[in-house]
């Protein structure tokens, strides 16, 4: 691990096989503003295209089939008239000189039976209950106790995830980020507090990371490596998360993958987290020897002391792009950040979404 004094947010750089013109990154966004059938449309493309000068823009989590879905009108990648809907988000980014990568998301226990088809259980490694309530369609309902997933059924989820994978490529993207993040299925693996399987995708950390391992291998055979991305959220204790101990969990999952050559590696750590949460980052980037990216209420001058010293080589910055579609040329030109407003971010029409202006507008 190197400082770079003369490193800025918009330096150039390699990212497996994309070259972007910066390295402020559009992070993934659920805004739940999804048409028919869970699929992108109009509304969305415009959404995107508005953010388009971003180093790169990661789209917001995609189920990766009618099981994955945790929350409403959020966009799947499974279907046809899916596949049709993102064609327009990439389109318009494409002609807007952008570069985008789709989120391959499965909620796991994060959902509820009136989300699932058939009034089905989620699923998940153990059968423990999320901690919360899910938005269902009569409203707030407590989490339910989820099914266990038995060991011959998960190669099936793991061919949802090079399904959506094969989607990605048809839909038009650059290539795919591996949602791994945030309480989500695959975190719910690699966690010891949400993983109490004794077979071999439970008890040690090789077992837990197995899953992972197996999704990425299945992704990587579709694309390639070099178009890969996962995500992490060492720290994110919401649903009920927890882990013995994050820093030797999360650097582990870091040294297992580590010589996949991956085109990055996305951790989400808050920069003010409370001086009792582990630092993982650290650790992670020890581990990790491809491209690593920070996520986590950055601002200009924490991301550019975060390049320059080495630790990451992306900064990626979620809610001031929800209110700054132009937050590279902001950043550039020291203009004032415009506030979101918070009321409006899921779900709705245009307002809150599309309507925040550029500087120039």
């Amino acid at each position: 691990m190197a400082a770079h004094a003369d490193l800025d947010l918009f330096s150039p750089i390699t990212v497996g096989a994309l070259q972007l013109p910066n390295r402020i990154v559009m992070a993934p966004l659920t805004r739940n503003r999804a048409g028919e059938g869970n699929a992108p449309w109009a509304l969305n493309a415009t959404y995107y295209e508005q953010r388009a000068s971003a180093g790169l823009l990661i789209t917001e989590g995609s189920q990766v089939s009618p099981q994955g879905l945790g929350y409403q009108d959020t966009p799947g990648n499974y279907s046809a008239v899916q596949v049709a809907g993102w064609r327009l988000v990439t389109d318009a980014v494409h002609a807007r000189g952008g570069r985008i990568v789709l989120q391959l998301w499965h909620v796991g226990r994060v959902s509820h039976p009136l989300l699932q088809p058939g009034g089905a259980l989620p699923i998940a490694p153990s059968a423990i209950a999320p901690v919360g309530m899910s938005l269902t369609p009569v409203g707030k309902q407590p989490f339910v106790t989820p099914r266990a997933l038995e060991t011959q059924e998960i190669p099936g989820i793991v061919a949802q995830f090079a399904h959506g994978a094969r989607n990605a490529k048809a839909a038009g993207f650059d290539g795919v980020e591996i949602h791994g993040a945030n309480g989500y299925l695959i975190d719910q693996f690699i966690r010891d507090g949400s993983n109490h399987r004794t077979d071999e995708y439970g008890g040690s950390l090789d077992n837990r990371t197995r899953f992972v391992r197996e999704i990425l291998d299945a992704v990587i055979a579709v694309w390639g490596a070099d178009r890969v991305g996962l995500r992490l959220s060492p720290t994110n204790f919401n649903n009920g998360m927890s882990d013995s101990d994050p820093v030797a969990t999360f650097s582990g999952v870091a040294r297992a993958i580590d010589s996949l050559g991956l085109a990055y590696l996305h951790v989400v750590e808050l920069v003010t987290a409370p001086p009792s949460t582990p630092r993982t980052v650290p650790a992670i980037r020890a581990a990790f020897h491809g491209c690593l990216m920070v996520n986590g209420g950055y601002d200009r001058a924490t991301a550019t002391a975060i390049l320059r010293s080495g630790v990451a080589d992306l900064v990626a910055f979620g809610a001031l792009y929800i209110a700054n579609p132009d937050l590279v040329e902001r950043f550039r030109t020291g203009a004032e950040l415009t506030v979101p407003n918070r009321a409006t971010f899921y779900g709705g029409d245009a307002r809150g979404y599309t309507d925040y202006p550029a500087v120039s507008g």
